[in-house]
């Protein structure tokens, strides 16, 4: 498609790895786009403190480029205390404490895999390894959970499912509680593989369905048996 010289004045200013640029250009130009622009345009003019900065907003697709994804865990979210999000689902920066969620999910891959839990909860490793930790929605307003949601990030991040089912092939999903779970309607089941479980949370984990659910050794199991390389799930301790 030949781009007028607007459009791609647009395009070049996204920070985003190339392949990924390439496969969601038509959502980055389009309006849905425009829209997410003027509304975190509308924040700064407000002084309002929004995380993670914006040099991270794309860190999960720049971290793990389109041809690398093996694995996607999705998120809700951003966390929205000072120096926690990164861009990463699930994951704070080192020296932030870790949030219990974290702490759930470091203690079922101990009793999954006999993974020791980390002192810090930075998941970078597992993206470098081809794990997408994606966001449904990818900024939030400090202090105020969920401040994001419905402008237009929820359609972003389901175009970005939507190229990963149309160009991939055998990726696990991993879906944790039932707003994940409800998003991933839009997975291929006969092209990949799907992990549900309830959410790490401690409401919900302490409920049932979360403990015990194994997905981390599924989804090497599952790499493997596609030919891929498992994850090392390991961090450093």
């Amino acid at each position: 498609m030949s781009l007028t010289q607007q459009q791609q004045q647009k395009l070049d200013k996204v920070q985003l790895e190339p392949l990924w640029k390439d496969a969601l250009q038509d959502f980055l130009i389009g309006p849905k786009m425009d829209h997410l622009r003027q509304f975190l345009l509308e924040e700064k003019k407000a002084e309002t403190v929004v995380y993670p900065p914006s040099h991270l907003i794309f860190n999960a697709l720049n971290l793990t480029p389109l041809n690398n994804v093996k694995v996607v865990i999705l998120g809700q979210d951003p966390y929205h205390g000072p120096n926690q999000a990164h861009g990463l689902s699930f994951s704070v920066q080192k020296g932030i404490a870790i949030p219990p969620s974290l702490r759930n999910i470091f203690h079922e891959l101990n009793t999954d895999l006999g993974v020791k839990p980390s002192i810090h909860g930075d998941l970078t490793s597992w993206a470098n390894q081809g794990v997408l930790l994606l966001n449904s929605v990818l900024t939030v307003a400090a202090g105020q959970p969920t401040s994001h949601q419905k402008q237009g990030w929820e359609d972003f991040t389901d175009y970005i499912i939507d190229v990963l089912n149309e160009t991939k092939e055998n990726i696990v999903f991993i879906l944790w509680g039932a707003y994940a779970q409800r998003k991933g309607q839009r997975i291929l089941r006969d092209k990949h593989l799907v992990l549900t479980a309830a959410h790490p949370s401690p409401l919900a984990a302490n409920r049932g369905g979360f403990f015990g659910c194994k997905v981390f050794s599924k989804t090497n199991s599952y790499l493997e048996k596609n030919n891929m390389q498992p994850i090392c799930w390991q961090l450093d301790i």
